[in-house]
Formats: structure tokens, C-alpha cells, sequence
């Protein structure tokens, strides 16, 4: 897990549409990080019409601390997830997405 790499996290707003009719799920996005730890790209890779664009908006605003291979900066692709719950349980309900790195490969 990279979470500890995520320094700013920009929560997506839930959107009204998909809150009123009662829809969760969850967005898995293929994200690029630059060398300066900045998403410079996002592309949806899964989730419902109504959530994706609310959690690729939010995503576009993280800041990652930068990755370093061999003491040096190098841009990154990984995979992010984030959640969408109407009503998340006591423990969520700090935030209205949930969102990790669930894997990342070193692009050169």
C-alpha cells in the first residue's frame, strides 16, 4: 500500500443526483503521478456514470509525495478506489469517499 505517499486528498463531493437515488459503488481510477508527485492524468477504468465524475474531479487535486527510485524522482502509474456510500458506517463517516493506492509501477 502507498497511502503514506498521498500528502493532500480532496474529497469528492457526493453528487446530489446519485445521493437522491440512493446509489453507492465504487470508482477505480488509473492515475499518473509526476515527478513533482502532481496527477497530471486520470482515466476511469470502473464505476457508475452518475459517481465517476465527482471522483475523477476530487482525484485531479491530490498531491503525492514524490516517488524516488534510486534517490530520484520518477513519474508513476497507479490505481486509486474510491467509495461512495449513502450511509457509511459510524467509522466512515469522517468522509464521503474512501480512496488508496492499491498498486503502482514505475514508468521510465
Amino acid at each position: 500500500m502507498s497511502q503514506a505517499l498521498l500528502i493532500k486528498k480532496d474529497e469528492p463531493e457526493y453528487p446530489q443526483e446519485a445521493r437522491d437515488k440512493r446509489i453507492e459503488g465504487t470508482v477505480v481510477l488509473q492515475v499518473q503521478i509526476s515527478e513533482a508527485g502532481d496527477v497530471t492524468e486520470v482515466r476511469l477504468i470502473s464505476g457508475h456514470p452518475l459517481l465517476a465524475p465527482a471522483a475523477i474531479e476530487a482525484v485531479k487535486q491530490w498531491k503525492y509525495k514524490p516517488y524516488l527510485l534510486n534517490g530520484e524522482p520518477v513519474q508513476v502509474e497507479t490505481r486509486v478506489t474510491v467509495d461512495f456510500r449513502v450511509n457509511p458506517k459510524p467509522a466512515e463517516r469522517t468522509a464521503s469517499a474512501i480512496a488508496w493506492l492499491t498498486w503502482g509501477s514505475v514508468r521510465s
